[in-house]
């Protein structure tokens, strides 16, 4: 099972949350107050987490999730709805990188994902879900790449990369279909006619004008033993 679904089946599912998206993080600096637990700093995995409520009308959370050294269990640490967002800093929109900040009302933290690509498929859906869950108060995305932020973004062309095979197998089938009426036609079998018992010799086609030679008179029998026919 993946980290996202054991964060899914074992932190938000019994809270009628549905996981969105999930970026495995470390902090870029201490914290002026130090995390007290069992075992000191540096022996857990922190998950930032974006969840979506399934009850309407809809909320979206960010969620801060820690796994302990030794433990596969999950630990909720904090939570804030994604209106109390106010900036998301991609740290450098010229090339992709693992950092970013999330700044809220009371406060900010700063982080560094497990890897580049995590961070922007993160930073991606986390956007995607403020234009449709802050109506009236959307944080504000900078240093952040346009592919990012719309556009050309990794789920439109994803959703394109599928549109565009779709539409190429349809009309590769429908060219074949094409193809193989034309060929029906060309070669189609003509009906063979009710020729009675005064002639049991088969018929020749003509390839120039493609009329049938009915071989039931005398004289054409005659040519087709001479091979005229």
């Amino acid at each position: 099972m993946s980290a996202k679904s054991a964060l899914n089946k074992a932190i938000f599912i019994p809270n009628d949350e549905r996981l969105l998206s999930a970026a495995q993080v470390k902090r870029r600096t201490k914290k002026k107050i130090p995390f007290l637990a069992t075992g000191g700093p540096g022996d857990y995995t922190t998950f930032i987490c974006l969840s979506v409520t399934n009850k309407k009308p809809a909320q979206a959370f960010l969620t801060k999730v820690k796994q302990f050294e030794g433990s596969s269990s999950f630990v909720r640490r904090s939570q804030w709805p994604i209106s109390q967002l106010r900036q998301v800093n991609g740290i450098d929109a010229t090339r992709d990188c693992p950092e970013f900040d999330l700044v809220f009302e009371n406060g900010s933290d700063q982080w560094i994902a497990g890897s580049a690509g995590e961070k922007c498929v993160f930073v991606q859906v986390l956007h995607h879900t403020c234009q449709r869950f802050t109506p009236e108060r959307k944080p504000e995305f900078i240093n952040c790449h346009s592919k990012l932020l719309g556009g050309n973004s990794i789920l439109h062309e994803a959703a394109d990369s599928v549109s565009s095979a779709v539409q190429k197998a349809s009309q590769a089938l429908n060219e074949r279909g094409e193809r193989l009426g034309r060929v029906e036609e060309k070669t189609g079998l003509v009906p063979e006619p009710n020729w009675g018992p005064a002639c049991a010799f088969p018929f020749k086609k003509s390839r120039a004008t493609s009329q049938i030679l009915v071989l039931n008179q005398p004289q054409n029998l005659a040519g087709l033993k001479q091979g005229n026919l």
